[in-house]
């Protein structure tokens, strides 16, 4: 990294700097918590207080433009120091505007309700005994070989599998979702992140859609028939296509964070066999472990608010219409809240005080299945494989490992992650 000029970097292009984000971070960082960037003029958020301060005021910001940011194609200018009803009349041009994550109350109150009928602790339960199943079926097909490629032989289809479950997809097509959802991936790969958007999801919106329109002219005694039956609360029948968007775009950010978050885990556990050992021995370490390492490999590195209103943020005016860059990767090393916050260390006292999973109304709703899923998948590969270590052959010998990170500022994660074990029968 010490090529890169940070000072010159424009950090919303992809780069090479995406490789590395975190010397870019203390560098906006040593501006102050909240700092507006020369290159495009938005006002990036590192502070860990800044950040949840945002979060949870929905009043003064707005998610409408929240994968959009500063490139949202508004019509009009946002002038004047309220421009709530700008943002409300033109909200649907924003890409996702029709996924959950970009509403604003009081529609997201309303359809987050929706998605709390179904995420409960009964269901998650059942989910729990499903994933126990699943973890070690996903094992067996590569275990014998006594080293995989940990992301798709693993992380991706567990993750997916995981989610699709919780949410009622019948067993008998879980190979077909699986199938279907990584070709969709792979179709897309190297292509300009503003020409697919919506195309990875265009097969859960019809496979969904499916779903809800037959379970409402055919209730059975299943999840997909409580999804499809969920009203509002005054008692109304959503659209179908809602429901439907709703339950895909919980599936399709459940298995994408998921996945990211199992790579960080397993990196560290291959490159450190005192850590390794140490969770072997104590398995009661193991939620400290993902919380801390849901801290330092945060998978959803930025996104973005709207200032509704001209307000104050960290000692800095923004005006309303500024695009707000909410860095959680950065804000959960904020040396302010977290002692040596660029060290995994499973006896913090705060450790499970991050902004992984964002904050306020936004809040991830699949943040209970992630920690389930990381606690499983941790202890049963701890159970079925012993010597876990990185391959030199693949990524360099230690000290001078070589991976490969999406060149995207919004999500983060390994590409690949080659591992070399010993089976344990």
């Amino acid at each position: 990294m010490s090529t890169i000029d940070l000072e010159s970097t424009d950090f919303l292009r992809p780069g090479p700097i995406h490789q590395d984000p975190y010397p870019y971070y203390e560098y906006v960082r040593s501006h102050g918590p909240v700092w507006r960037e020369p290159q495009r003029g938005v006002v990036m958020v590192t502070g860990f207080d800044e950040c949840f301060e945002v979060y949870t005021d929905s009043n003064t910001y707005s998610s409408a433009a929240l994968m959009a940011g500063p490139f949202a194609p508004w019509p009009e200018p946002l002038e004047g120091d309220d421009v709530t009803a700008i943002i409300e009349k033109h909200r649907d041009l924003m890409p996702l505007s029709d996924q959950l994550v970009t509403f604003d109350p009081p529609k997201h109150t309303e359809h987050r309700a929706l998605l709390a009928r179904l995420i409960t602790p009964k269901r998650l339960a059942e989910n729990e005994d499903f994933l126990w199943r699943l973890v070690d079926r996903q094992i067996d097909t590569f275990l014998k070989n006594g080293k995989c490629e940990f992301i798709s032989d693993y992380a991706n289809p567990f993750a997916l599998l995981g989610i699709a479950d919780l949410l009622g997809v019948p067993e008998e097509l879980h190979q077909e979702f699986l199938e279907s959802i990584t070709h969709k991936e792979a179709e897309h790969e190297g292509k300009d992140r503003s020409q697919v958007e919506h195309k990875p999801l265009e097969y859960l919106y019809r496979r969904f859609t499916d779903f809800i329109e037959d379970r409402r002219a055919n209730p059975r005694n299943d999840v997909l028939t409580m999804l499809a039956s969920a009203t509002f609360s005054d008692g109304t029948l959503p659209e179908v296509k809602d429901v439907m968007v709703l339950a895909s775009g919980l599936f399709a950010a459940g298995q994408e964070t998921t996945a990211r978050l199992l790579g960080f885990m397993f990196s560290h556990i291959g490159e450190n066999p005192e850590l390794q050992e140490r969770l072997r021995a104590n398995r009661k370490l193991l939620p400290r472990f993902i919380e801390e390492c849901l801290r330092l490999g945060t998978p959803i590195q930025a996104d973005f608010r709207l200032a509704k209103v001209a307000t104050t943020l960290g000692g800095i005016g923004i005006p309303a219409g500024t695009s707000v860059m909410v860095m959680p990767a950065a804000a959960n090393r904020d040396p302010r809240r977290f002692e040596n916050p660029n060290e995994l260390d499973m006896d913090r006292n705060n450790g499970r005080r991050h902004l992984a999973f964002a904050a306020g109304i936004h809040t991830c709703a699949g943040a209970p299945l992630a920690r389930t899923e990381a606690r499983i998948s941790a202890e049963r590969l701890l159970d079925r494989m012993k010597d876990i270590r990185i391959s030199d052959a693949k990524h360099g010998p230690a000290g001078q490992r070589r991976f490969q990170y999406p060149d995207t500022f919004i999500l983060r994660g390994l590409q690949e992650l080659h591992l070399e074990y010993t089976p344990v029968q």
